[in-house]
């Protein structure tokens, strides 16, 4: 296996252990395992490592830095880069259409346009200037969005479905979540932006793994390898099972059959947070308000102020009046929506 696989393998494993981390830090059951696995290995790990390792995730996760959309485009840039020298030349050779084989790099000029929006644009920072506007835009319903509080760092007036990002030191209006990996927040300017992202990167992921696959099936096909034999351990003859075949093609294709591989698994793991985040456009939901929504969470909600012998209050989406009302407002934003009409 040479350096380029070794490569891509130590990069699958960043990017499917940051997908780990982000799932982890939302999850209040798993911050506890996480916790006191920490405990344990902070009696074998020197305090001068631990030190160190906490510094490293906290510049990671807990500032804004272009580490993330470097190594994004590092990886985006080898996948492609072994497509087009592994897959393209071979399936050409086959006489694949030119549609299929082109379609990833399409994709990926849609998916850069995108997560450069994502990363560029503003996602809706609250200001002294557009407080009055952001706080006419959505209905608080007293329970997660109680009126008249304050953020204590910005020492603005909190709109209803804003969030304060320790990250980025700023409210942002219709706050979802902050992305490390285009380095901003996602909020109401920029939720359409980075919904179209992760489509077209889960698409392109996903048709290269479609390409890669028919071209081995192809292969293996055109050769009738699966007609073939071989003579096992104790001298007798077995026909090729789908075991034998994909050790063989792994050791006649070894880069071809690693991306495939690698590409399945990402598109999985993006197919299942793009389902995720279309059920919560579909829903008009946040990435926040889902976390924060939970019945049982919000029984005991910390941030609802309520006497202590009020009923405990239960939260309920206002916000949904529909599928294609509650997709127009990501794609037309309430509040830009609203200042027009005003206008």
């Amino acid at each position: 296996m040479d350096f380029l696989v070794l490569f891509l393998f130590y990069l699958a494993l960043v990017l499917i252990g940051s997908v780990m981390i982000c799932i982890c830090s939302k999850t209040h059951y798993l911050k506890g395992l996480v916790s006191g696995g920490a405990q344990i290995f902070s009696y074998i790990i020197p305090e001068c490592l631990q030190r160190a390792v906490l510094g490293l995730l906290h510049y990671l996760f807990h500032t804004r830095n272009h580490t993330f959309i470097i190594l994004h485009l590092i990886l985006q840039g080898m996948v492609y880069t072994e497509y087009t020298w592994e897959i393209f030349g071979y399936c050409q050779e086959l006489e694949f259409s030119s549609y299929y084989l082109f379609l990833p790099y399409v994709l990926l000029i849609i998916n850069l346009f995108f997560f450069t929006l994502s990363c560029v644009t503003d996602p809706g920072t609250i200001t002294k200037a557009n407080e009055l506007l952001f706080l006419q835009v959505y209905e608080f319903d007293e329970v997660m969005f109680p009126k008249n509080v304050r953020c204590p760092t910005c020492d603005l007036r909190k709109p209803a479905r804003s969030k304060h990002c320790g990250v980025c030191n700023r409210c942002v209006h219709r706050f979802d979540h902050h992305c490390v990996w285009v380095n901003n927040c996602i909020g109401a300017w920029n939720a359409r932006y980075f919904l179209i992202y992760l489509l077209t990167l889960t698409a392109s992921a996903a048709t290269m793994a479609i390409v890669s696959i028919v071209f081995l099936v192809r292969l293996v096909l055109l050769s009738d390898l699966y007609l073939e034999t071989y003579v096992d351990d104790l001298g007798h003859f077995q026909v090729i099972d789908t075991v034998f075949l994909i050790q063989y093609l792994f050791l006649t294709f070894p880069r071809i059959v690693f991306l495939v591989g690698f590409v399945l698994v990402l598109s999985f793991l993006l197919g299942g947070y793009l389902c995720f985040a279309v059920y919560l456009a579909a829903t008009n939901q946040t990435t926040n308000e889902w976390y924060r929504g939970d019945r049982a969470w919000c029984q005991h909600c910390p941030h609802v102020a309520r006497l202590p012998s009020a009923e405990p209050q239960v939260y309920r989406n206002i916000h949904s009046h529909g599928l294609w009302s509650n997709l127009r407002e990501i794609f037309l934003p309430a509040a830009v929506h609203y200042e027009k009409k005003k206008k």
